[in-house]
């Protein structure tokens, strides 16, 4: 059951309006949720046709928030180390890249499941580095590039996350672009 929350807009003109949900804030959500959120609003992207930079930026954004869930799970099932020591080591590792190859990888004992991981980081590295160009250089996508990248997306949210909740799954829309060529 979820819980109600208040929420307030302040609204131009000074106009105050709260109103109920039953949806807590985007930052005190679980990571699986605000992995959902994420794909979701991909999902709409493409329902839409347009915002293929957007969508790449919200597919790299699920795959980071992916690595996190499967850091903090292998953290919890295998260490004595406190959420708070795990949240900084996050934001030591810094981006995806950095939490494949400070984290992830360096963790996995099993040598076979290391090489799936390296084989796994080396396809995020194209989504990584369009999302740099993105975030940081203004570029822009075409949704050819957009489809491709968000498949690479799925495919790194499901590795990471699947060995640690078995039952996960995330919908992909595929509905073609509405948008006149």
């Amino acid at each position: 059951m979820h819980a109600i929350y208040a929420k307030t807009n302040i609204l131009a003109g000074s106009k105050v309006e709260t109103f109920m949900t039953t949806r807590p804030a985007y930052d005190d959500r679980p990571d699986i949720e605000k992995l959902r959120s994420q794909w979701n609003k991909i999902n709409g992207i493409f329902e839409r046709g347009d915002e293929w930079s957007a969508a790449i930026v919200r597919a790299a954004t699920a795959a980071e928030i992916a690595a996190n869930i499967a850091i903090r799970k292998r953290f919890e099932a295998e260490s004595e180390f406190t959420s708070e020591f795990v949240d900084s080591l996050l934001v030591w590792a810094n981006g995806l890249d950095g939490k494949f190859t400070r984290l992830i990888i360096p963790a996995e004992p099993d040598e076979e499941r290391k090489s799936a991981w390296k084989k796994l980081k080396k396809q995020a590295e194209s989504l990584n580095s369009k999302r740099n160009k993105i975030v940081h250089r203004g570029s822009f996508a075409s949704e050819k590039e957009a489809r491709r990248l968000v498949d690479v997306a799925h495919e790194v949210v499901i590795a990471l996350v699947q060995p640690w909740e078995p039952g996960f799954s995330i919908e992909r829309k595929r509905k073609p672009s509405k948008r006149k060529r």
